[in-house]
């Protein structure tokens, strides 16, 4: 099994991400939280997309409620259209 994808916050788009996911890999964010960089990790373990944040484990049951928290919280590079 590959390791987890790593990136900065911005540097794929949430359709990378989800590719990713769906393949069955982790996907390690580095984002800006309080001044400080922190990893989240997102991952899918086939039923349930989670996101795990320094202060909690977010729980996503549909692609679409994650694709909303990967453009809510800026995790996803958003394309120009």
């Amino acid at each position: 099994m590959a390791g987890p994808l790593r990136a900065e916050a911005g540097e794929l788009s949430a359709d990378e991400i989800l590719s990713a996911l769906r393949d069955g890999r982790r996907v390690v964010i580095t984002t800006q939280m309080l001044g400080n960089d922190h990893d989240v990790t997102l991952r899918h373990d086939g039923a349930t997309y989670y996101c795990d944040t320094p202060t909690t484990l977010h729980k996503h049951e549909e692609e679409s409620e994650m694709l909303a928290c990967i453009e809510k919280m800026g995790y996803g590079r958003v394309d120009a259209e």
